[in-house]
């Protein structure tokens, strides 16, 4: 068995090799009929998901409100609200799923995830991306079919950022010559950088210098075939492992025998039917699932409480008391 690398706290908790863990998507919340969401009760459901045993919370990166995409996010800006939410939790992972590399300046990318991973004594995990939405790109004057070449550079940077007095040459956003230093460094060796699905990259490319894949649920036939594509292109690169994870919407129905019913991206389900689900994906490699309410019609804090009772402890958390 491949074990994987130890990086930091968030990342070393959240991902075991061969295991699965759960993390909840932010804003924790039902906005179906919604592109914007309320942002209500958000810091006390922050807590309850810490102080229930899941693993992470997520937040993405969504620098414009896009109606004709469907969802706005948390609203706030990833980094400053993980920062605030820092230093109201103790040992949650925070992650961001994801940075759209191509959208920041990565010198600004990289000095804020190193502050919080710092701030937040090692607990985050950071997703990076190329991007998705056109409108986005010409609002910032950059180019959208170049976003895979940006990402790339962006990754780069931000890598050679974490060492001390850096140097980077022939880099669309900069040249780095042992001058300057960027601060502060992260808590451990590297901020862990898991990309989003392709990012207009090879899968070699991302094997190579991705901390892990975020990737989009699908059938586990062909889950099983892409996990396992990405992990033999891994071991030509690596001595350790690296991590695979999903997200999953949920609503999550008050009958514990409701068979699953497809969704966008997820699943209408009972407790039984998910924990057959997960035990499914575990053992096909999949080793984190960031769990999205955005669907779920019923009380929020409610559903919360029946996952840590029901499903959490088969997954390797604490057990909660019923």
């Amino acid at each position: 068995m491949r074990e994987f690398e130890q990086i930091n706290s968030g990342y070393n908790s959240v991902f075991k090799s061969q295991k699965l863990s759960l993390g909840v998507v932010v804003p924790i919340e039902n906005y179906s009929q919604s592109v914007i969401p309320a942002m209500m009760h958000h810091l006390e459901r922050v807590r309850l998901v810490e102080e229930l045993g899941f693993k992470a919370i997520w937040v993405r990166d969504v620098p414009f409100n896009v109606p004709s995409f469907g969802d706005a996010g948390q609203t706030f800006d990833p980094f400053t609200y993980l920062g605030f939410l820092a230093g109201q939790t103790n040992s949650i992972a925070l992650g961001i799923a994801s940075i759209a590399l191509p959208l920041h300046h990565p010198v600004h990318v990289a000095k804020s995830a190193a502050t919080l991973d710092q701030l937040s004594k090692g607990r985050l995990i950071m997703g990076v991306a190329s991007g998705d939405r056109p409108s986005e790109y010409p609002a910032m004057n950059i180019d959208f079919d170049k976003r895979g070449e940006l990402f790339r550079n962006a990754f780069d940077y931000i890598r050679k950022a974490q060492n001390d007095f850096p140097i980077l040459k022939n880099n669309s956003f900069g040249v780095l010559n042992g001058q300057a230093d960027v601060l502060p460094k992260p808590s451990s060796i590297k901020i862990p950088m898991l990309i989003t699905g392709s990012s207009r990259q090879t899968i070699k490319w991302n094997a190579e210098h991705g901390d892990g894949w975020m990737y989009y649920p699908r059938p586990n036939m062909q889950q099983v075939y892409t996990i396992n594509n990405w992990r033999d292109e891994i071991k030509k690169y690596h001595d350790f492992d690296r991590p695979f994870m999903q997200p999953l919407y949920i609503i999550l129905e008050e009958d514990d025998d409701f068979k699953p019913q497809s969704i966008q991206l997820g699943f209408r389900i009972g407790a039984n039917y998910l924990i057959e689900y997960f035990n499914s994906i575990q053992n096909i490699g999949v080793n984190h699932v960031a769990i999205n309410l955005r669907f779920n019609y019923r009380n929020i804090e409610k559903t919360l409480e029946e996952l840590a009772v029901k499903v959490l402890p088969d997954f390797h958390n604490e057990t909660i008391e019923k």
